[in-house]
This record gives C-alpha cells, sequence and structure tokens, in this order.
C-alpha cells in the first residue's frame, strides 16, 4: 500500500520583516526619552544583529553577554592607560597625545591578544568579544554616553563611564534580540510529503515455488508441436 511520510516544518504567526520592525520600535525609547541618559542605541543595533549571526537562539546568550561585556572591559582598561600616558608624555607626533594614544593601543593589545591564548572563552567567542572592545572605544571617543555626568568627573573615569554605557546598550541589543525571534511565535507543524512509491511485499516478488511451477499448465510453443503430437 502507498505510505505517507510527515515532515515537521515551522511557521510563524508574525512574519520576519514585521517583527523586525516592530523591534526596532521598541529600541526607539530608550534612544530618545532619557535626555542626557539616552543608550546609544547603534551599539544595541549592532549586538542585536550578532544574536542573529550566532544563531538567533537563546543559547548563544551565555556567549554574548560575557564575551562582550569582557570585552568592553578591555577596552576601558587600555582607554585608562591612554589616559595615564597622556599626562606622562609630553611630546607627540602629530597631533596632541596621539603619541600616548599609539603607545597605550600597541601594549594593551598586545596583552589581551596575547592572553587569548590562555583564555580559551574568549578565543572561541571573538565575534562578541571583540565586539565589546570595538563599542567600547567608539562610545568613549564619540562620548556618547558622559551627557549625564559633570564636566569636572576625573578624566580616569571617563572609560568606564563609556564602558557602563557600552554595556547597557550591548545588553539592550541582546534582549532585541531575542525579543525580535520570540514575538513571531514560531511553532512547529507537521505536513505530508508526496505519497511514497508502493511497498511491494519481497514474498510477492519472490519466482514461484517449485510446487507452484509443477502444477503450472505447459505453456503451447510457436510451431504448433504439440498439436500435432496428440494427433498421431
Amino acid at each position: 500500500m502507498p505510505t505517507e511520510e510527515a515532515t515537521v516544518q515551522t511557521k510563524s504567526v508574525i512574519p520576519l520583516w514585521l517583527a523586525i520592525a516592530i523591534t526596532v520600535c521598541v529600541s526607539l525609547p530608550f534612544g530618545l526619552w532619557f535626555n542626557s541618559w539616552n543608550l546609544p542605541i547603534w551599539v544595541s543595533f549592532i549586538v542585536w544583529a550578532e544574536y542573529f549571526a550566532l544563531g538567533a537562539k537563546p543559547a548563544a546568550l551565555v556567549k554574548i553577554v560575557p564575551a562582550y561585556l569582557s570585552g568592553v572591559g578591555v577596552a576601558a582598561a587600555i582607554m585608562t592607560l591612554y589616559v595615564w600616558l597622556s599626562h606622562l608624555f609630553s611630546t607627540y607626533w602629530v597631533k596632541p597625545t596621539d603619541l600616548a594614544l599609539g603607545v597605550a593601543a600597541f601594549v594593551g593589545f598586545s596583552i589581551f591578544i596575547y592572553a587569548m591564548k590562555y583564555i580559551p572563552f574568549w578565543a572561541n567567542n571573538t565575534l562578541p568579544f571583540f565586539n565589546g572592545v570595538s563599542m567600547g572605544l567608539a562610545v568613549y571617543f564619540t562620548g556618547a554616553f558622559v551627557h549625564a555626568f559633570p564636566l569636572t568627573a576625573s578624566v580616569y573615569a571617563l572609560p568606564w563611564i563609556a564602558a557602563v554605557g557600552a554595556a547597557l546598550a550591548g545588553l539592550l541589543g541582546a534582549f532585541l534580540g531575542w525579543f525580535n525571534v520570540a514575538i513571531m511565535f514560531t511553532h512547529p507543524v507537521t505536513s505530508p510529503e508526496a505519497p511514497a512509491i508502493e511497498h511491494i511485499p519481497e514474498s510477492a516478488a519472490s519466482p514461484a515455488s517449485a510446487s507452484d511451477r509443477a502444477t503450472a499448465p505447459p505453456a503451447a510453443d510457436d510451431g504448433g508441436t504439440s498439436g500435432r503430437e496428440t494427433v498421431r
């Protein structure tokens, strides 16, 4: 008899394009409504995309969040070294503090990149780790999260203030990635495939047994030989 094999597929209540649009609208208040405490939403969007790049599953957050946050901390440490060297060096190449920045970047990245040999978690999660480093540096150099703090704040505190902004925006991005997938309400759907080829039992396809051949009537030959022999 013909058989049908069922396959399990997925179906979303809300399509991806609409879920993305909804998620963007959800993110906007965090960059508009809190005045000087607004988050750098572009950081959130980058981490949101990172969530999809790493599989768009909640399990990815176990890797993204700690690797990203540690990368932000690395950026803050390097920038703290830069601030210290900028006070130590009185000379520069072309622009003030460019020598201090070059030395801090060379020394800092050399140390932390070499440390990846002994920290497998960083080595195995380079995308969120380096995203954390780059976002920490970006928020620091753009001053995207210093508006809420007085101008008299210590220059040594500024790298860590930027780190807080990059961390909060990154956590928001991780949430947006999860939220984007969650509101699609994807669920499994079982649908039958086209009917399979009819299965013929092996016994029906085997040659007839010896007893069946013995009882079978003889076939007439082509020239009518058996009929002539009967007349004789």
